[in-house]
């Protein structure tokens, strides 16, 4: 079964197989990064791993591409790529593999890969709440202090891990 997802941010998400990787993830790999998340649908990380790193591919706006195999079906790809255990996930760039990591890991773990595959293709990841910070921090400025409290609110239920962000940012332009 071949799916092909094409993202309102830009970016592709594509289920490959043995007919279809060299042109999906090798050639595809030339224009811009291709990662590959080697899965099975009975693998329990594989469950996990895959919907965050979709997520996190996405959030790249389009700056690299992702392609799934489940290995189950494609064993000779597999085998070829020298996946010893999944979930396994690897990075092409300019028709190579440059990176990648084994078994799973964590949120921040993956988007720091899938950024660090980004940079070295020399892009660069905007993320959308870092584009709402900023927004905020304008309204701020000014004077529209309601909107800048509703944004910050958003920007935190979306995603609380920017609240020391958020803190430093302002502690350090009123201080100073």
């Amino acid at each position: 079964m071949l799916e092909f997802e094409q993202n309102t941010d830009g970016s592709v998400i594509k289920e490959v197989s043995e007919a279809t990787f060299m042109h999906d993830v090798v050639e595809a790999s030339k224009e811009r990064p291709v990662i590959v998340d080697f899965w099975a649908p009975w693998c329990g990380p594989c469950k996990t791993l895959g919907p965050q790193l979709e997520e996190a591919v996405k959030a790249t706006n389009g700056a690299v591409d992702m392609a799934k195999v489940n290995v189950d079906e494609n064993q000779m790809i597999a085998g070829q790529m020298q996946v010893q255990s999944i979930p396994t996930v690897f990075a092409f760039s300019n028709g190579q593999p440059v990176d990648g990591f084994q078994g799973a890991v964590s949120a921040s773990e993956i988007k720091a890969f899938v950024d660090r595959v980004v940079a070295a293709n020399g892009g660069e990841v905007e993320s959308g709440l870092d584009n709402a910070v900023t927004s905020a921090e304008q309204m701020l400025n000014e004077g529209d202090f309601e909107a800048a409290i509703e944004t910050f609110s958003a920007i935190l239920e979306e995603d609380a891990n920017n609240l020391k962000k958020l803190y430093w940012a302002h502690k350090v332009s009123y201080c100073c």
